[in-house]
């Protein structure tokens, strides 16, 4: 069987999260052969994999939200216009009017016209002008156009892109991603999966509405067109998966059909977080607190160094733990920096990107301050560790630290609200005041995680999707020790 991952701004460039997911499932599956197809911004990141590549993943793929692309009618003397069935297509979905997809597929993928000669011909200019008038006469018509051209230029470029045939398009989200799984269940007939670790439509519109570089009156537009991507892939997908039961019900809430979807939590080797090294005797008398996250903004890193800073006054012996690269987003990583100077806080000490199993035997516990998370592997990582977590109510975290219907183990962290500095320095005071609270809270969730959140468990629900694809699609599946 041949899978092909398609992800969006993550693997194999950046580590943790959805990263250590889509490594993680290509290694779980040595007799099926992977090719990647990964969606970043430009040519500048070609090439810069931050992971030792799997043997049974055979090609990479990558694909640019941002590029060139040559005017091809000049050279070869084609069209310049669009077709009436392309050019409805394109109508359908600038309008969002039932958007006809298959025209806009084959006008792109035939590579007979180039972007660059749509998003600056007569026929794209019309529409934008019709848009306009329906919708948008209230601002300036040239501000409104290149709006319009930024939001396609992305789009078409990825519809633009080679499609490796495959039995199965695994899309570890909608958006961008589930467009070409969508494009390649159209020319390929192969089957698709979209797996969600949060819900993309929902992030991209989180991220838009905080946004500073789209003006207020734009910001709808970039929504619409996040949604369209999202219902296309709800639409061709033949399995789409969530984390946990409130994103099962958000997905289909926004549209998917509920007889797609399914939840398939994630799951660690818990036993790599056994006999982790201890406390050494620079940590005498100190309560360490571990924060393994990128340095980004949807993380929230700010909120986590002022709440430290006001829970320090109180218990002096903290020390902060921020463990994770910092070179994704080099410009907040600075502010946060720079805020631990001007707060002149002491003992908070960022590593950059670590193997977490070095640190984490040192924690006391871990604290995780996102704006946006799906199911965090790095709570499972802690609880496989025995600590506790404080977490925001993002995602899956009430779960993970209360449970739910799956088990009855008691707390094993506390929650706290997006940006709330008061509950976030209340909560790590009160863990770092009581040794008794935090062991039992790091037993309650050692318990949690080895009872539901294996990798044995991720591995059987997956292996049971990929065998059902295969033998839908008449393609043979060999066992491991059968393997190529």
């Amino acid at each position: 069987m041949k899978v092909c991952i398609v992800a969006e701004g993550c693997y194999p460039y950046t580590v943790g999260g959805v990263s250590s997911w889509v490594d993680s499932m290509i290694k779980l599956f040595p007799n099926v052969e992977f090719v990647l197809m990964t969606i970043v911004s430009d040519r500048e990141q070609r090439g810069k994999f931050v992971y030792e590549l799997p043997e049974n993943l055979t090609a990479v793929y990558e694909v640019y939200l941002q590029d060139l692309d040559w005017d091809y009618s000049k050279k070869k003397g084609q069209r310049a216009r669009l077709h009436r069935e392309e050019y409805l297509a394109l109508r359908s979905i600038i309008l969002n009017r039932d958007v006809n997809w298959e025209p806009l597929f084959k006008l792109f993928n035939n590579n007979k016209i180039s972007t660059d000669e749509i998003l600056m011909g007569r026929d794209f200019l019309r529409l934008a002008t019709e848009c306009y008038n329906l919708k948008f006469p209230q601002i300036p018509f040239s501000d409104f156009l290149w709006t319009l051209r930024s939001i396609y230029l992305p789009l078409f470029l990825v519809m633009r892109a080679e499609l490796p045939e495959a039995d199965l398009y695994h899309c570890v989200a909608t958006g961008y991603a589930g467009v070409l799984g969508s494009m390649a269940k159209y020319f390929h007939g192969c089957g698709l999966l979209i797996s969600e670790h949060g819900i993309y439509t929902r992030e991209r519109e989180e991220e838009l509405i905080k946004a500073t570089w789209v003006k207020e009156m734009y910001k709808n537009i970039w929504i619409e067109q996040f949604r369209k991507m999202s219902n296309l892939a709800y639409e061709e997908a033949d399995i789409v998966t969530s984390l946990y039961e409130r994103a099962r019900v958000l997905q289909t809430e926004i549209g998917c059909p509920e007889e797609k979807t399914i939840v398939t939590p994630n799951g660690i080797d818990v036993e790599r977080f056994s006999n982790l090294p201890g406390k050494t005797a620079e940590d005498k008398g100190v309560v360490n607190i571990g924060a393994m996250l990128r340095v980004t903004p949807i993380k929230d890193v700010k909120s986590m160094i002022q709440a430290f800073y006001y829970a320090k006054q109180q218990a002096p012996n903290i020390k902060l733990w921020i463990m994770g690269s910092w070179d994704e987003e080099s410009e907040y990583a600075e502010e946060c920096f720079q805020l631990v100077e001007d707060l002149k806080v002491a003992d908070v000490v960022f590593t950059g990107q670590v193997n977490v199993a070095d640190y984490l035997g040192r924690m006391d516990m871990t604290i995780l301050t996102s704006i946006s998370e799906g199911q965090p592997l790095s709570v499972l990582e802690s609880y496989a560790a025995h600590k506790p977590v404080i977490a925001t109510d993002v995602g899956c975290c009430r779960e993970l630290i209360y449970g739910d219907d799956m088990d009855d183990f008691g707390p094993a962290g506390i929650l706290t609200h997006i940006m709330n500095l008061d509950e976030m320095a209340d909560a790590i005071v009160e863990l770092a005041k009581n040794t008794k609270l935090r062991l039992e809270m790091g037993e309650n969730g050692y318990r949690r995680v080895k009872a539901n959140f294996q990798k044995e468990q991720m591995k059987n629900t997956y292996q049971k999707i990929y065998m059902d694809f295969a033998e839908k699609l008449n393609v043979p599946w060999e066992t491991p020790d059968e393997g190529r």
